[in-house]
């Protein structure tokens, strides 16, 4: 067996091993994740400590920028919840759409608010509103949560401005605006696929506890006196708007630009969640006539439910650079050089095969797109943007244990993870396939 099919035949035993640990022996994942990771690296030849260190480099790395992010969305969220804002964006999207379509509508809202925003932003920006529409509507919250991410999720991997495809347009030579439209051409029938048409089959056959810790805290009441509709929706939106500005700023603004790197600043994901979290105490706690000491012990507890999701989330960052930094990924990619295919779906199958061995999108998309860059620039008739978006599309397949996304849903919406593996993980794998599909159709007429 050569070195690299070993390395692949560990990466497979740590994945099961990790779904028996936690599905069948009831171990905690944190717990597991720690367990399996190190177990990984030492049985793929990495000295002891170098294993150790590679998993506290990745909990670092995830935990760095995803603490910052799920504490500030999760305060905000308090805030909308308390407030009424959160029951206002829910009652009105209600209203306007009905209830039996309000998923559709959550899918369109996650599709616009997630063209801007990481995945982590996103979620934790409107999963308040998931919460209270679930509660008002009796739907399952599986029906409405799954829209979500599948409209976060197919911007996340196919469309600029997010980094990873940004670094795709950059290696293909693509044309970011053509890249867009695009996109936007393949990624809104792939997001209803994977959303609304895949949770109405799959809700009835999830049933999820009756009590979930994070809804408690983050699903808006009925109140008397509800901040309005526009004042609720914008402070939602503010980060969507500062980083829209920053990103519009890189493009349009000279790099030496005082005002450039203002915008820059105040549309980074972490400054925008704090700005708007601190408009929040005056938008929706004025209303209220909320006092200083009850903002701070919304803000207090609110914090307790979220931290096990990081200690979960952070080892799920660990066990993903083990993987990287065993080699795996490496394996992975140069199995998939050996192959004669057309480069849509030499891109796709890199990509996807990076996504399952090391769990991130992001490297996944990045390493695929240096990988097949050459390849696709050496071949004549190749669309740089369609690559783009087939790139992203197999960067996107089959999330699991090693995706800290996948602990992410599994924990707000209080799933076992064979239940997280038939839903978010399903999901995921329709977005992956579908876009490609739908990247291909296109590619027949561009």
């Amino acid at each position: 067996m050569t070195a690299d099919a070993r390395l692949l035949l560990y990466a497979l035993i740590a994945v099961i091993a990790l779904v028996v640990l936690i599905a069948r022996l009831k171990l905690h994942p944190f717990i597991a994740l720690v367990s399996v990771s190190l177990a990984m690296g030492v049985a793929a030849g990495m000295p002891p400590v170098a294993a150790v260190k590679a998993f506290q480099d990745g909990v670092g790395n995830v935990l760095g920028f995803i603490a910052i992010v799920v504490g500030l969305g999760t305060m905000l969220g308090k805030m909308m919840a308390e407030s009424g804002a959160a029951t206002r964006i829910a009652t009105t999207l209600i209203d306007l759409f009905g209830e039996r379509r309000v998923h559709w509508a959550i899918m369109v809202v996650a599709f616009i608010v997630g063209i801007p925003v990481f995945f982590q932003v996103g979620f934790v920006l409107l999963i308040p509103l998931v919460f209270t529409i679930a509660r008002r509507t009796g739907m399952s919250l599986v029906k409405i949560g799954i829209p979500l991410v599948a409209g976060l999720s197919v911007v996340h991997g196919m469309l600029p401005p997010h980094p990873a495809a940004m670094l795709a347009v950059a290696a293909y030579k693509a044309d970011v605006g053509r890249t867009i439209l695009y996109g936007l051409l393949v990624g809104l029938p792939t997001a209803a696929l994977a959303g609304p048409i895949f949770a109405t089959w799959i809700s009835p056959r999830i049933v999820l506890p009756a009590e979930n810790p994070i809804a408690k805290q983050l699903e808006g009441e009925s109140v008397a006196q509800m901040p309005g509709f526009g004042i609720s929706l914008f402070t939602v939106l503010i980060p969507v708007i500062l980083i829209v500005l920053a990103s519009a700023a890189d493009m349009t603004l000279d790099p030496a630009s005082s005002l450039r790197a203002a915008l820059h600043f105040v549309g980074h994901p972490i400054v925008a969640l704090l700005l708007a979290l601190l408009f929040s105490f005056w938008s929706l706690g004025r209303p209220r006539h909320f006092t200083r000491e009850q903002v701070m012990k919304f803000c207090n507890d609110c914090l307790a439910p979220t931290a096990t999701i990081l200690l979960v989330i952070g080892a799920g960052g660990g066990f993903n650079q083990v993987l990287v930094q065993s080699g795996v990924g490496g394996a992975i990619a140069k199995m998939a050089i050996g192959s004669h295919a057309s480069p849509l779906i030499l891109a796709w199958v890199v990509a996807a095969l990076i996504r399952v061995a090391t769990g991130s999108s992001t490297v996944a998309m990045t390493a695929a797109a240096g990988i097949v860059a050459p390849i696709a620039l050496a071949t004549p008739g190749t669309n740089a943007e369609l690559l783009v978006l087939a790139t992203g599309a197999g960067a996107l397949v089959l999330s699991h244990v090693n995706d800290a996304g996948f602990w992410l849903i599994k924990e707000f919406f209080n799933m076992t993870v064979p239940q997280t593996l038939k839903t978010w993980t399903v999901a995921e794998t329709i977005i992956g396939v579908a876009g490609l599909g739908f990247t291909l159709l296109l590619s027949l007429a561009v």
